[in-house]
């Protein structure tokens, strides 16, 4: 679990919250598909090739011999994903996109180890959920701010904190496609921590710290001195409400972020 020592001062920012409210629909598509995964068999695909591949793509994907279903769904998906990735797309497009593509391969992952759990169901369901918002041009449906699902937990304060604050002060605009993949891998991380120790969860730690510092600079060559040192405050405030919630016998229970603002 995270030891305490956190939060230098080269974790900075701006202060100018203007939170997106949270997406009710979404989240209780995610806690279904999760109770789902859970009551039903896992092995049952949850999405159609039908209805993301079309006649050339699905003949490339069902060239791919050992691939599942759910696998050549996915890589139908991807590419669809791709047009709202453009930098003609607005940030908040291209963040949503990237977010879908990060649960589609956290999904793709599971399916391709056969280890399919609740985890990778809902993985894929808010995929699916993000992609179609985005192709029937209903994004601003989504919220920036989703609460953590059940089958993960809020681990790493220091990053869901960093995370929190960027979001706040309009790190989206600046680093889309960082902040997106940092998110889900900070799920993804806890997830497996739950699952398998903190041996099999280091590398995603380690990956949303890598993501996060990245998003981190994009937002402080962005902006003066006073906003960025604004951040650092900001940060060190999540930090405080967030710390306690850091389960201390890696149980994953979700966790609404929604109610700690």
């Amino acid at each position: 679990m995270f030891n305490g020592k956190i939060l230098g001062s080269k974790i900075l920012a701006c202060r100018t919250p203007t939170r997106t409210l949270l997406a009710v629909a979404l989240l209780t598509t995610l806690t279904s598909a999760a109770q789902a995964a859970t009551n039903n068999d896992k092995d049952n695909a949850v999405v159609s090739s039908a209805d993301y591949c079309s006649d050339n793509t699905r003949s490339q994907a069902s060239s791919a011999k050992y691939q599942s279903n759910q696998q050549r769904t996915i890589n139908c998906m991807l590419p669809l994903l791709r047009d709202y990735q453009q930098l003609s797309m607005t940030t908040r497009q291209q963040y949503f996109a990237y977010k879908a593509q990060a649960w589609l391969n956290y999904a793709y992952h599971e399916d391709s180890i056969k280890s399919r759990t609740a985890a990778g169901a809902q993985a894929l369901q808010a995929g699916t959920a993000i992609l179609q918002a985005l192709q029937a041009d209903e994004d601003e449906n989504l919220s920036i701010i989703t609460d953590i699902p059940s089958t993960s937990a809020l681990m790493r304060p220091d990053l869901w904190a960093t995370l929190t604050a960027l979001k706040d002060n309009g790190g989206v605009d600046n680093a889309p496609r960082e902040m997106a993949f940092s998110e889900v891998a900070l799920v993804w991380a806890a997830a497996d921590q739950c699952e398998h120790g903190w041996r099999q969860s280091s590398s995603h730690f380690r990956m949303a710290d890598r993501w996060l510092e990245q998003a981190r600079e994009a937002y402080v060559n962005a902006h003066d001195s006073q906003t960025n040192v604004a951040l650092e405050t900001l940060i060190n405030n999540y930090f405080k409400q967030f710390s306690p919630l850091d389960p201390s016998d890696d149980k994953c229970r979700g966790q609404v972020l929604s109610l700690n603002k």
